[in-house]
């Protein structure tokens, strides 16, 4: 289990403002890119405030992400990248936000649908989130194929490989679309594991407990050309799923 932070007096006067004022944040947040979100360099000035924001929300919820330096260190310089993360909570973009160092960006990909609500569109746009049709898996593919070809080699694009949260004790089986746009863009694949999570904000729960998120960077991950993709996707989930059945904490 992980260990609670902050005393119950705290976390309630936390939690009270989290009340008060996130609402009016979130707005403020939202809003920026109507003003701004045309001005040259916006898209980097706007980034490191929305990380800022990931940081004080958990702060907030008295939830502490946890990175080793090296595993930081290693963020910090990674280049030409996808990366893949395991899906336990609602929580998981949140707690990598806020340890993702400055020198690297990051975006997501989002279904089409949240992109269409008036008051989140110009905020995603703004922040550079990846609009996916997952009606059509052809369209999507080609979408996200063409967005990471676009991007500077230090920005990735942030995929969960299982698609949704997993509910199981072990991660869920993987889709191939990570391992399509790399082996079409020609990027390394940067797999992160997420622990413990899911223990904060089960399925089906409002409200998340307090306690810690640990983060861990494994090697890149090379996809292999010469055989089938099946086969590069299901190397890629062994890897992350070692490194995930190894956290002592489970």
């Amino acid at each position: 289990m992980t260990a609670t932070i902050d005393g119950f007096g705290i976390r309630f006067l936390k939690r009270g403002v989290l009340f008060v004022a996130g609402p009016l944040y979130f707005l403020i947040i939202a809003f920026i890119p109507l003003l701004c979100g045309r001005r040259r360099g916006f898209r980097g000035w706007y980034w490191r405030k929305v990380k800022r924001a990931c940081t004080r929300l958990l702060w907030l919820l008295s939830i502490r992400p946890i990175m080793s330096d090296a595993d930081r260190a290693t963020l910090a310089s990674d280049t030409n990248s996808i990366i893949v993360i395991n899906h336990r909570s609602h929580l998981d973009g949140f707690a990598l936000m806020d340890v993702m160092p400055d020198e690297k960006w990051i975006t997501f990909a989002a279904k089409k649908e949240l992109c269409d609500a008036p008051l989140l569109r110009r905020g995603f746009k703004g922040a550079g989130l990846v609009e996916i049709n997952r009606k059509s898996g052809a369209v999507a593919l080609e979408t996200l194929t063409s967005a990471v070809d676009e991007m500077p080699a230090r920005s990735s694009v942030v995929l969960f490989p299982e698609g949704t949260r997993t509910k199981s004790e072990g991660l869920g089986p993987f889709k191939a679309g990570a391992v399509m746009v790399a082996r079409k863009t020609g990027r390394t694949i940067r797999p992160i594991v997420i622990h413990a999570s899911d223990r904060l904000l089960p399925p089906g729960k409002l409200l998340p407990k307090s306690g810690t998120i640990r983060i861990e960077v494994l090697p890149p991950f090379k996809c292999d050309p010469n055989v089938a993709v099946d086969d590069d996707v299901e190397r890629l989930r062994a890897s992350m799923l070692e490194a995930f059945d190894a956290d002592p904490s489970r």
